[in-house]
């Protein structure tokens, strides 16, 4: 499953300009939590020909459409995905369960990594570098998720207060909870 984006502008345009409208809503799901109401609405259309979009692989082309309300104010955004699973193995709600995890990931993760870390600022770009920051990130990210910290940014201002802990935890042979 790969999303498509406004930097891919001829395939977004291409999945853009599919007949969507007589596409009938495989999935929808409402959801209220936080203050809002959010519902998402998939739709999925079989590519017919190999390579119909000028992208390898795809098999289906998905629409998804998120609109939410906050305090009266509704906002609506569309995303548009290629899969690579045919709709035998794909079906709407997998679709959209799996299109969440994935933002659930961004959110987990990629986020911690551009905001506590700072890893947009960085300026590694060629080579290995990327790859070997990447990792070196990661690392206190998983080891405080491990150790039960579900604010990233706190744990590390703790760790940077205490660098000896965090030696003894990596060193010690039955490694244990902060």
């Amino acid at each position: 499953m790969v999303a498509v984006k406004g930097n891919q502008p001829k395939l977004f345009a291409q999945l853009k300009a599919l007949p969507w409208a007589q596409v009938p809503v495989g999935d929808q799901t409402r959801d209220t939590g936080h203050g809002r109401k959010e519902t998402r609405t998939v739709k999925a259309i079989t590519i017919q020909t190999p390579g119909g979009l000028g992208f390898p692989h795809v098999q289906q082309a998905v629409r998804i459409t998120r609109t939410h309300t906050i305090k009266g104010r509704t906002t609506r955004e569309t995303a548009y995905l290629t899969v690579s699973l045919p709709a035998e193995q794909a079906q709407p709600t997998d679709l959209g369960a799996w299109a969440r995890s994935e933002w659930h990931i961004e959110n987990r993760l990629h986020y911690v990594r551009d905001v506590t870390l700072r890893e947009d600022a960085h300026q590694t770009r060629t080579g290995n570098g990327p790859t070997v920051f990447a990792t070196l990130r990661n690392t206190p990210i998983g080891y405080h998720r491990t150790n039960g910290a579900t604010n990233i940014a706190e744990a590390t201002r703790r760790a940077n207060r205490r660098p000896h802990d965090l030696i003894d935890a990596v060193t010690r042979r039955n490694p244990t909870t902060q």
